[in-house]
Protein backbone atom coordinates (compact mmCIF):
# COMPACT_ATOMS: atom_id res chain seq x y z
CA UNK A 1 0.00 0.00 0.00
CA UNK A 2 1.55 3.26 -1.13
CA UNK A 3 1.86 6.05 1.32
CA UNK A 4 1.38 9.68 0.35
CA UNK A 5 3.58 12.45 1.62
CA UNK A 6 1.68 15.54 2.70
CA UNK A 7 2.43 18.60 0.57
CA UNK A 8 3.10 20.69 3.61
CA UNK A 9 6.09 18.60 4.62
CA UNK A 10 9.37 20.47 4.07
CA UNK A 11 7.68 23.81 3.38
CA UNK A 12 7.90 26.90 5.54
CA UNK A 13 4.70 28.05 7.17
CA UNK A 14 2.79 30.61 5.12
CA UNK A 15 2.15 32.87 8.06
CA UNK A 16 3.26 36.48 7.38
CA UNK A 17 4.30 37.04 11.00
CA UNK A 18 7.98 37.30 11.78
CA UNK A 19 9.30 35.05 14.51
CA UNK A 20 9.63 36.90 17.81
CA UNK A 21 13.07 38.30 18.60
CA UNK A 22 15.00 36.54 21.26
CA UNK A 23 16.62 38.36 24.15
CA UNK A 24 20.01 37.91 22.48
CA UNK A 25 18.75 39.42 19.22
CA UNK A 26 17.26 42.42 20.99
CA UNK A 27 20.52 42.97 22.85
CA UNK A 28 22.50 42.86 19.60
CA UNK A 29 20.08 45.30 17.98
CA UNK A 30 20.40 47.76 20.87
CA UNK A 31 24.18 47.48 20.70
CA UNK A 32 24.14 48.14 16.95
CA UNK A 33 21.99 51.26 17.23
CA UNK A 34 24.08 52.48 20.17
CA UNK A 35 27.29 52.10 18.18
CA UNK A 36 26.02 53.82 15.00
CA UNK A 37 24.11 56.57 16.81
CA UNK A 38 27.11 58.97 17.08
CA UNK A 39 27.61 58.79 13.30
CA UNK A 40 23.87 59.20 12.60
CA UNK A 41 23.58 62.14 15.00
CA UNK A 42 26.70 63.72 13.50
CA UNK A 43 25.29 63.29 9.99
CA UNK A 44 21.98 64.88 10.90
CA UNK A 45 23.37 67.72 13.04
CA UNK A 46 26.59 68.63 11.24
CA UNK A 47 25.97 67.60 7.61
CA UNK A 48 22.37 67.05 6.53
CA UNK A 49 20.92 69.78 8.76
CA UNK A 50 23.30 72.55 7.64
CA UNK A 51 22.96 71.35 4.04
CA UNK A 52 19.18 71.78 4.07
CA UNK A 53 19.46 75.06 5.95
CA UNK A 54 21.92 76.43 3.37
CA UNK A 55 19.51 75.46 0.60
CA UNK A 56 16.80 77.48 2.34
CA UNK A 57 19.15 80.42 2.89
CA UNK A 58 19.97 80.49 -0.84
CA UNK A 59 16.37 81.63 -1.46
CA UNK A 60 16.56 84.44 1.08
CA UNK A 61 18.20 87.80 1.72
CA UNK A 62 20.22 87.45 4.90
CA UNK A 63 23.00 89.54 6.40
CA UNK A 64 23.40 87.48 9.62
CA UNK A 65 22.39 90.46 11.75
CA UNK A 66 18.70 90.30 10.85
CA UNK A 67 16.32 87.40 10.20
CA UNK A 68 16.42 85.99 6.64
CA UNK A 69 13.80 87.32 4.22
CA UNK A 70 12.38 84.97 1.58
CA UNK A 71 12.99 86.30 -1.95
CA UNK A 72 12.55 83.15 -4.02
CA UNK A 73 14.83 82.83 -7.06
CA UNK A 74 16.09 86.42 -6.96
CA UNK A 75 19.61 85.39 -5.91
CA UNK A 76 19.90 82.97 -8.81
CA UNK A 77 18.42 85.45 -11.29
CA UNK A 78 20.88 88.10 -10.14
CA UNK A 79 23.75 85.63 -10.40
CA UNK A 80 23.09 84.67 -14.01
CA UNK A 81 21.81 87.98 -15.39
CA UNK A 82 23.09 90.91 -13.32
CA UNK A 83 26.47 89.98 -11.86
CA UNK A 84 29.38 90.09 -14.34
CA UNK A 85 31.80 89.22 -11.52
CA UNK A 86 30.20 85.78 -11.22
CA UNK A 87 30.87 85.04 -14.88
CA UNK A 88 34.41 86.36 -14.51
CA UNK A 89 34.88 84.01 -11.56
CA UNK A 90 33.49 81.10 -13.57
CA UNK A 91 35.84 81.93 -16.45
CA UNK A 92 38.89 82.10 -14.16
CA UNK A 93 37.98 78.90 -12.30
CA UNK A 94 37.24 76.93 -15.47
CA UNK A 95 40.45 78.05 -17.16
CA UNK A 96 42.41 77.17 -14.05
CA UNK A 97 40.82 73.71 -13.82
CA UNK A 98 41.34 72.95 -17.52
CA UNK A 99 45.04 73.82 -17.35
CA UNK A 100 46.08 72.84 -13.83
CA UNK A 101 44.45 69.40 -13.66
CA UNK A 102 46.36 67.92 -16.66
CA UNK A 103 49.56 69.60 -15.43
CA UNK A 104 49.23 68.17 -11.93
CA UNK A 105 48.35 64.67 -13.14
CA UNK A 106 51.14 64.66 -15.71
CA UNK A 107 53.81 65.73 -13.22
CA UNK A 108 52.49 63.34 -10.56
CA UNK A 109 52.58 60.42 -13.01
CA UNK A 110 56.10 61.35 -14.16
CA UNK A 111 57.36 61.47 -10.57
CA UNK A 112 55.66 58.16 -9.78
CA UNK A 113 57.29 56.48 -12.78
CA UNK A 114 60.70 57.84 -11.78
CA UNK A 115 60.15 56.67 -8.21
CA UNK A 116 59.03 53.26 -9.42
CA UNK A 117 62.26 52.87 -11.41
CA UNK A 118 64.48 53.85 -8.49
CA UNK A 119 66.38 51.02 -6.82
CA UNK A 120 68.08 52.97 -4.02
CA UNK A 121 66.89 55.62 -1.55
CA UNK A 122 63.25 55.02 -2.52
CA UNK A 123 62.07 56.12 0.91
CA UNK A 124 64.04 59.36 0.69
CA UNK A 125 62.72 60.24 -2.77
CA UNK A 126 59.18 59.37 -1.78
CA UNK A 127 59.40 61.67 1.23
CA UNK A 128 61.06 64.45 -0.80
CA UNK A 129 58.41 64.33 -3.51
CA UNK A 130 55.58 64.21 -1.00
CA UNK A 131 56.90 66.86 1.40
CA UNK A 132 55.54 69.90 -0.51
CA UNK A 133 52.02 68.43 -0.24
CA UNK A 134 52.08 68.70 3.55
CA UNK A 135 53.31 72.31 3.58
CA UNK A 136 50.50 74.69 4.48
CA UNK A 137 49.05 76.27 1.35
CA UNK A 138 49.35 79.75 2.82
CA UNK A 139 53.04 79.18 3.50
CA UNK A 140 53.48 77.81 -0.03
CA UNK A 141 51.78 80.93 -1.40
CA UNK A 142 54.28 83.14 0.42
CA UNK A 143 57.17 81.08 -0.95
CA UNK A 144 55.86 81.34 -4.49
CA UNK A 145 55.37 85.09 -4.15
CA UNK A 146 59.11 85.31 -3.56
CA UNK A 147 59.91 82.88 -6.39
CA UNK A 148 57.76 84.90 -8.83
CA UNK A 149 58.92 88.31 -7.63
CA UNK A 150 59.52 90.28 -10.87
CA UNK A 151 62.61 92.11 -9.55
CA UNK A 152 64.60 89.65 -7.45
CA UNK A 153 62.71 86.36 -7.76
CA UNK A 154 64.78 83.29 -8.76
CA UNK A 155 62.48 82.43 -11.65
CA UNK A 156 62.86 85.79 -13.41
CA UNK A 157 66.58 85.77 -12.66
CA UNK A 158 66.87 82.38 -14.35
CA UNK A 159 64.92 83.69 -17.35
CA UNK A 160 67.16 86.75 -17.47
CA UNK A 161 70.21 84.48 -17.60
CA UNK A 162 68.87 83.14 -20.92
CA UNK A 163 68.11 86.63 -22.18
CA UNK A 164 64.35 86.41 -21.53
CA UNK A 165 62.58 89.35 -19.95
CA UNK A 166 60.41 87.71 -17.28
CA UNK A 167 56.83 88.88 -16.73
CA UNK A 168 55.49 90.59 -13.63
CA UNK A 169 53.62 87.39 -12.73
CA UNK A 170 51.21 88.12 -9.87
CA UNK A 171 51.34 91.86 -10.59
CA UNK A 172 50.25 91.40 -14.22
CA UNK A 173 46.61 90.50 -15.06
CA UNK A 174 47.82 88.55 -18.09
CA UNK A 175 50.17 86.36 -16.04
CA UNK A 176 48.73 86.13 -12.53
CA UNK A 177 46.50 83.14 -13.27
CA UNK A 178 49.29 81.30 -15.07
CA UNK A 179 51.47 81.82 -12.03
CA UNK A 180 48.83 80.07 -9.93
CA UNK A 181 48.62 77.25 -12.49
CA UNK A 182 52.38 76.70 -12.27
CA UNK A 183 52.17 76.93 -8.50
CA UNK A 184 49.51 74.20 -8.46
CA UNK A 185 52.16 71.69 -9.54
CA UNK A 186 53.92 72.29 -6.21
CA UNK A 187 51.73 69.97 -4.16
CA UNK A 188 51.30 66.89 -6.34
CA UNK A 189 52.73 64.57 -3.71
CA UNK A 190 49.36 63.04 -2.88
CA UNK A 191 48.57 62.16 -6.48
CA UNK A 192 52.14 60.93 -6.94
CA UNK A 193 51.85 58.44 -4.08
CA UNK A 194 48.53 57.14 -5.43
CA UNK A 195 50.08 56.68 -8.88
CA UNK A 196 53.07 54.98 -7.25
CA UNK A 197 50.78 52.52 -5.47
CA UNK A 198 48.96 51.87 -8.76
CA UNK A 199 52.24 51.16 -10.55
CA UNK A 200 53.22 48.67 -7.85
CA UNK A 201 49.95 46.85 -8.45
CA UNK A 202 50.63 46.14 -12.15
CA UNK A 203 51.72 42.49 -12.62
CA UNK A 204 55.30 42.16 -13.84
CA UNK A 205 54.24 39.27 -16.07
CA UNK A 206 52.53 41.76 -18.39
CA UNK A 207 55.79 43.63 -18.92
CA UNK A 208 57.66 40.36 -19.43
CA UNK A 209 55.14 39.20 -22.03
CA UNK A 210 55.33 42.56 -23.84
CA UNK A 211 59.12 42.43 -23.78
CA UNK A 212 59.06 38.92 -25.26
CA UNK A 213 56.84 40.24 -28.06
CA UNK A 214 59.49 42.84 -28.84
CA UNK A 215 57.79 45.91 -27.33
CA UNK A 216 60.07 48.85 -26.55
CA UNK A 217 60.03 50.70 -23.22
CA UNK A 218 57.80 53.40 -24.67
CA UNK A 219 55.42 50.80 -26.10
CA UNK A 220 55.31 48.95 -22.79
CA UNK A 221 54.49 52.20 -21.02
CA UNK A 222 51.76 53.14 -23.50
CA UNK A 223 50.15 49.74 -24.01
CA UNK A 224 50.67 48.18 -20.57
CA UNK A 225 51.25 50.83 -17.92
CA UNK A 226 48.67 53.38 -19.01
CA UNK A 227 45.76 50.93 -19.55
CA UNK A 228 46.44 49.16 -16.24
CA UNK A 229 46.75 52.52 -14.49
CA UNK A 230 43.47 53.97 -15.78
CA UNK A 231 41.53 53.21 -12.55
CA UNK A 232 44.13 55.21 -10.62
CA UNK A 233 44.06 57.97 -13.24
CA UNK A 234 40.28 58.10 -12.91
CA UNK A 235 40.48 58.41 -9.12
CA UNK A 236 43.08 61.18 -9.24
CA UNK A 237 41.19 62.96 -12.03
CA UNK A 238 37.99 63.17 -9.98
CA UNK A 239 39.78 64.48 -6.89
CA UNK A 240 41.83 66.97 -8.94
CA UNK A 241 38.76 68.40 -10.67
CA UNK A 242 36.96 68.87 -7.37
CA UNK A 243 40.03 70.48 -5.83
CA UNK A 244 40.56 72.81 -8.79
CA UNK A 245 37.00 74.15 -8.66
CA UNK A 246 37.38 74.73 -4.91
CA UNK A 247 40.65 76.67 -5.14
CA UNK A 248 40.73 79.39 -2.53
CA UNK A 249 43.59 79.80 -0.07
CA UNK A 250 46.59 80.35 -2.38
CA UNK A 251 44.66 82.77 -4.61
CA UNK A 252 43.32 84.61 -1.55
CA UNK A 253 46.74 85.05 0.03
CA UNK A 254 48.46 86.13 -3.18
CA UNK A 255 45.76 88.50 -4.45
CA UNK A 256 45.26 90.27 -1.12
CA UNK A 257 48.98 90.43 -0.35
CA UNK A 258 50.06 91.79 -3.73
CA UNK A 259 47.26 94.24 -4.43
CA UNK A 260 45.19 94.38 -1.26
CA UNK A 261 41.93 93.27 -2.88
CA UNK A 262 40.38 89.89 -3.56
CA UNK A 263 40.92 88.64 -7.11
CA UNK A 264 43.57 91.23 -7.96
CA UNK A 265 45.07 92.27 -10.24
CA UNK A 266 42.04 93.33 -12.30
CA UNK A 267 40.00 90.31 -11.12
CA UNK A 268 42.32 87.98 -13.04
CA UNK A 269 42.47 85.64 -10.03
CA UNK A 270 38.83 85.97 -8.95
CA UNK A 271 37.92 82.31 -8.40
CA UNK A 272 34.37 81.25 -7.58
CA UNK A 273 35.37 80.47 -4.00
CA UNK A 274 36.87 83.95 -3.66
CA UNK A 275 33.67 85.46 -5.04
CA UNK A 276 31.68 83.40 -2.53
CA UNK A 277 33.91 84.53 0.33
CA UNK A 278 33.67 88.15 -0.74
CA UNK A 279 29.87 88.11 -0.86
CA UNK A 280 29.55 86.27 2.45
CA UNK A 281 32.13 87.96 4.67
CA UNK A 282 32.90 91.28 2.98
CA UNK A 283 29.40 92.25 1.89
CA UNK A 284 27.41 90.03 4.33
CA UNK A 285 25.23 88.76 1.48
CA UNK A 286 24.85 85.31 2.99
CA UNK A 287 21.86 84.37 0.89
CA UNK A 288 23.60 85.27 -2.36
CA UNK A 289 26.84 83.59 -1.27
CA UNK A 290 24.95 80.40 -0.43
CA UNK A 291 23.29 80.46 -3.85
CA UNK A 292 26.76 80.66 -5.44
CA UNK A 293 27.84 77.70 -3.31
CA UNK A 294 24.91 75.62 -4.55
CA UNK A 295 25.59 76.52 -8.17
CA UNK A 296 29.23 75.54 -7.69
CA UNK A 297 28.12 72.27 -6.11
CA UNK A 298 25.87 71.49 -9.08
CA UNK A 299 28.67 72.29 -11.56
CA UNK A 300 31.09 69.98 -9.75
CA UNK A 301 28.40 67.30 -9.49
CA UNK A 302 27.57 67.42 -13.21
CA UNK A 303 31.23 67.32 -14.24
CA UNK A 304 31.92 64.46 -11.85
CA UNK A 305 28.95 62.48 -13.16
CA UNK A 306 30.08 63.10 -16.74
CA UNK A 307 33.60 61.86 -16.01
CA UNK A 308 32.17 58.90 -14.13
CA UNK A 309 29.87 57.93 -17.00
CA UNK A 310 32.71 58.24 -19.51
CA UNK A 311 34.91 55.94 -17.42
CA UNK A 312 33.22 52.87 -18.91
CA UNK A 313 34.90 53.69 -22.22
CA UNK A 314 38.46 54.19 -21.06
CA UNK A 315 38.95 52.80 -17.54
CA UNK A 316 40.19 49.20 -17.41
CA UNK A 317 38.29 46.77 -15.22
CA UNK A 318 38.82 43.05 -14.79
CA UNK A 319 35.11 42.31 -15.07
CA UNK A 320 34.92 44.11 -18.44
CA UNK A 321 38.05 42.31 -19.64
CA UNK A 322 36.56 38.92 -18.82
Amino acid sequence: MATTVPEAVGKAPKSGKKPPMTASSRREARTFYLVVSPWVIGLLVFTLGPLLFSLYISFTRWNILTPPIWIGLDNYVRMFTADPDFWQAMKVTTLYAVTSVPLRLGIALLLAVILNQATRLVGFYRTAFYLPAVVASTAAAVIWQWLFNPRFGPINQALDFFGIDGPAWFNDPDWALWGLVIMSAWGVGGEMLIFFAGLKGIPKTLYEAAEVDGASKLQRFWFVTIPMLTPTIFFNLILSIIGAFQTFDAAFVISTARAGSIGAPAKSTLFVMLKLYQEAFSFLNMGYATAIAWVLFMIIFVITMFVNSSSRRWVYSESAAE
